[in-house]
């Protein structure tokens, strides 16, 4: 084996074990179901290189076969770019943070029992500091009750805030949304029926802020972000998961 091809495998297999480790972490999306076939595929394409490279040969022999192969590669070549720009558009929007105190909306995320998951208390601890900075500011907790959780994730959110000292009248609840749009459509909802304005901060991890900046633009609110850190090792399970949701987000609306 080739010096060349050990990497290759090395690389790949750590790409494997990246996307299907989040499995062991109870985590399950389409991020690491997708980012476990194609890290698997490319390793199986790897090892089998001649074997593959042959069944290439075969079809490019052929006329049809010249123009479908030349076609995939154009749509590959453009998926990845569309990958790294959305990227470079994801890591922009996560340190966008605000230049004057606005209306904190904190997103929910997965609640087990009553109690916040991991995710969701760093996104609670960055609300803290930022309400604890800023004692005029209000806050918007969004989320409703989903499969496991035993209250909503707004009243999880609006518990833990408050046994952190904040003072609950400065906690509005949005607990009927099961999406990031409804998060913020929602919270648009209260932000209007308070009469307040229609600038807000985003509270949530990194990944999630561009697609979340996007659907606060449609709407008409003026949005910036306080991220908070997401676990190294589900990054890309998360990461990869993202990218699909902003194409759908974008191209499939």
């Amino acid at each position: 084996m080739s010096i060349g091809k050990g990497l290759l495998i090395t690389l790949e297999l750590f790409l494997l074990i990246s996307f299907a480790n989040a499995f062991f972490l109870n985590v399950s999306n389409a991020g690491n179901i997708l980012g476990t076939l194609i890290a698997a595929t490319l390793l199986l394409i790897t090892i089998f290189w001649r074997q593959f490279s042959g069944f290439i040969l075969s079809i490019w022999e052929h006329i049809p076969g010249k123009i479908f192969l030349c076609t995939a590669a154009l749509i590959l070549a453009a998926g990845i770019c569309l990958c790294g720009f959305l990227t470079v558009k994801m890591i922009s929007a996560a340190n966008n943070p605000p230049q004057t105190p606005c209306t904190a909306v904190v997103l929910g995320c997965k609640v087990k029992g009553t109690e916040p998951s991991l995710m969701l208390k760093r996104r609670l601890e960055e609300a803290y500091g930022y309400l604890e900075e800023n004692p005029e500011v209000m806050c918007i907790v969004s989320g409703g009750k989903g499969e496991g959780e035993d209250i909503s994730e707004a009243e999880a959110m609006k518990n833990y805030l408050t046994e952190k000292g904040i003072d609950e009248s400065r906690i509005l609840m949005e607990d009927r949304s099961t999406d990031t749009h409804q998060n913020i459509s929602y919270s648009q909802e209260i932000l209007l029926e308070m009469d307040m304005a229609e600038e807000v901060v985003i509270i949530t991890d990194g990944f999630h802020q561009y697609r979340a900046s996007l659907i606060a633009e449609e709407l008409g609110l003026e949005s910036y972000s306080i991220s908070c850190r997401t676990r190294t090792e589900l990054i890309p399970t998360y990461w990869l998961r993202e990218l699909l949701a902003l194409v759908r987000e974008i191209f499939l609306k």
